[in-house]
Parts: C-alpha cells; structure tokens; sequence
C-alpha cells in the first residue's frame, strides 16, 4: 500500500506545473515562423523590458540630424531606435495628425459626413500661417476641409475642422487632450488644432510615434487621404510638402511641420509587404534635411530588423494541465497576434516563455486571462501577450475532483 502511494505521489509531481510553465506550442506543428519551443532560459529574465531593439543589434544606429527622433515597428509597436524620445518638444503642425484623429473618429461614429457643408467662421478665415485660403459664405465641406488640412497643412482648414466638431477651437482643444490621455500619450497637451506656438503646446517624438501608429490602424478606410500628393481648392492648388511621397513609392503617410521654434518635422511611414515602420524627426535645419534623414531611417530599420507574426489570435500556444476539471489538459492562446520585432537573423535566438502561477483549478471559461507569453532574446523581453483559455473545461463530477484533490495534496 505505501508503494501504491508512493508511486502515485511521484507521478503527481510529474505531472504538477511550476509557477513557470515550460511547454512546447502547439503552434510549432505548423509554425507561422521559424521560431523554437518553449524552453528554459538560459540567463534570468531582466526586470525590464529593452528600451529599444536595436540595442540588441551589432548594426549601429545611423547619426540623424534631428533634436529627438524615433523609429517604431507598427506592426509589434516596438521601438525600434530613438533619442530624447522623452523630451518636451514643440509640434508645429504634427498637431494636425490629432486634428485630423479626432475627424476620423467623427465620421467613423456617424456624428459628421463628408460631404457635410461647414459654416466658415471670421476666426478660422483669419488663422495665420499655412493656408487652404477658405473664405466666409464660401461653401466647404468636411471632405475638403481633411484635404485642406492633410495636404496643405491648413490652419484655418484646422480652425473650422475644431469648430464644426466642438463649437470652438478651445473646447476642440480640449477634446484633443481627453484622446491623447486615451490613446496613452502621457507627455503631451495641445492647446489648439494648429500647432501654432504656445508655450503649453508640448509633445514628444513617443507620443507622436504612438499617434501616429493609431492612425494608421485605426481608421484604414480614411487614411488613403495621406497619401494624396495635391489639392486644389479656390483655384489654388497646393503640393504635399511630405516630399517622401515622390521618393519612396512605399511611402503613404504623414505629416510635416515648422516654426521656428519647431525647427523642421515630419511625421513618416512606409509599408514595405506585410510591415510598416513609423519615424519622427523633430528639429531638423530644413525641409530636405527632414526628408533625407526620415527616409535614412526607415530604410535602415527596414534593412537591419524584421519583424515576424510568430502566434495567431485564438490558436493555441500551449496545453496546460487542468486540475478538477472533466478535461486534463487546456489549449492557451492569445487574443491578439503577436508581432515581435528582433535584430534581422535572430528569430531564431528567441525564447517563448509562458508564466502563469499553478494549478489551473476547473471551471475555466473561454477567454479567462491565466497568464503571460514572453518572448525573451539574450535574456531581455521584447514582446508579451497575455495567455487566455481557449476552450472552456467544466469541472468534473465529485469523484474526478476528489481524485485531484488527493494528487495536489501530495505535491
């Protein structure tokens, strides 16, 4: 009988989880990319995940003539390389994409058309700086007023944007703030629709990168407007001055900016296949000092780093062992796809890890979140998702649960 109990007692400890749990995907039997199984590390994970990819990378990062810059891979949303991410900076007309943000949302809800006529105020006829040149009793629709703003950077286009949305430029501004905390730009505040001066007018190339990402996931049916390179309103027709558009087929977005304080800006992006990389420049000398070094960094992070989609949403990662359950064993998977960007050539370096804390104790419901799916590369993260049940495991009946009960007991 004690031999009985001892061979049970060990064949529990065999089966039991860690607070660690070690598996092989599921996935692997039909990978979507050359990645391994899950397996022990071999160097302790870091407290914190990487800043930015390319400090993993022996590529060094290419000198930009700008104040503060970033690059970011939209697709993982990792940071690919920057400098001063973090520091104050002034965002000329870069406000705009937030402007133009807060448009999208408004058609997208149903609460603006765009072919919706909007009023022309003295106040938006008079914005100085960059001009659609709308006039008062002059018909404009939103339509137009979006082209007026995205390609000819219009501050009055921006002013009567604000005011057809929120009644005042001031409560539009408000507005902008309320989305910036949502979206999780914590280091910025807007104070008009423009970008014109303001000593409380504060962003960074973060904030911007992150905006600039949620523009182009966000509103897919609208974002065709970036890539316009001229309109013509008035009479008048003016050029994109995102010169990028004529230099790089792969180019479809986004925004220019300047004053004096400002220096020169652009907000940029390129899809290149399945990938698409972000850059900001703030505080260049020049127009084509803007465009050289934005183009200068996105070729260079689409060169040195890659970025595969390693796990489908809602396909299983790993089978975890259930206890108290009419099943032994649950598929976990993720609810969204996991893109990791890596240095080009070290996907095949990446560690999966899952941590979850044991045991798994029925019911389980579909979708309850039951722990976290790292990818670690030479000991840092660089990319988590968290670990969902995937098909629900009912408890067992008293027996089965009596049963598992006595194993846990011994373990």
């Amino acid at each position: 009988m004690t031999s009985a109990l001892s061979i049970v007692q060990r064949g529990c400890r065999a089966l039991a989880a860690s607070l660690l749990l070690i598996a092989t995907p599921l996935a692997a039997q039909t990978p979507p990319s050359p990645i391994v199984p899950i397996s022990p590390l071999a160097t302790p994970l870091t407290t914190a995940s990487v800043p930015a990819v390319a400090e993993l990378s022996s590529v060094p990062v290419p000198e930009i003539a700008a104040t503060a810059w970033i690059s970011l891979d939209a697709n993982s949303g990792q940071v690919i390389a920057t400098h001063n991410p973090d520091v104050p900076v002034e965002p000329a007309s870069l406000t705009k994409v937030m402007t133009i943000y807060l448009t999208f949302k408004a058609l997208d809800e149903g609460r603006v058309q765009l072919d919706q006529q909007v009023p022309v105020s003295e106040a938006a006829w008079r914005t100085g700086g960059s001009r659609m040149f709308i006039e008062p009793r002059k018909p404009v629709t939103i339509e137009q007023l979006l082209q007026g703003v995205i390609v000819q950077s219009g501050n009055d286009a921006s002013v009567a944007l604000a005011e057809a949305l929120a009644g005042s430029e001031e409560a539009f501004a408000a507005l902008m703030n309320e989305e910036a905390k949502r979206l999780g730009m914590t280091a910025t505040n807007f104070e008009n629709a423009t970008g014109l001066p303001h000593p409380s007018h504060r962003t960074t190339v973060r904030d911007l990168a992150l905006l600039a990402r949620h523009m182009t996931q966000d509103f897919p049916t609208y974002y065709q407007y970036y890539q316009q390179r001229e309109f013509t309103y008035n009479d008048i027709t003016q050029p994109n001055r995102n010169r990028l558009l004529w230099l790089d087929p792969t180019v479809d977005g986004m925004k220019t900016g300047h004053t004096e304080g400002a220096g020169y800006c652009l907000m940029a992006t390129a899809e290149r296949g399945d990938r698409r990389v972000i850059t900001v420049v703030v505080g260049t000398a020049s127009e084509s000092v803007r465009t050289q070094e934005s183009l200068k960094l996105l070729n260079w992070s689409f060169q040195n780093f890659e970025t595969p989609r390693l796990y489908e949403a809602d396909t299983p990662a790993i089978e975890a062992r259930v206890w108290k359950g009419v099943e032994d064993v649950a598929p976990l998977g993720l609810a969204e796809p996991l893109w990791v960007t890596v240095p080009r050539g070290q996907v095949a370096n990446l560690v999966p890890v899952a941590e979850r804390t044991d045991p798994l104790i029925a019911p389980l419901e579909a979708g309850e979140p039951v722990g976290t799916l790292k990818l670690v590369l030479d000991g840092h993260v660089l990319q988590e998702g968290s670990l969902r049940v995937l098909t629900p495991v009912p408890e067992a009946g008293m027996v089965g649960r009596l049963f598992d009960a006595v194993r846990l007991y011994f373990q």
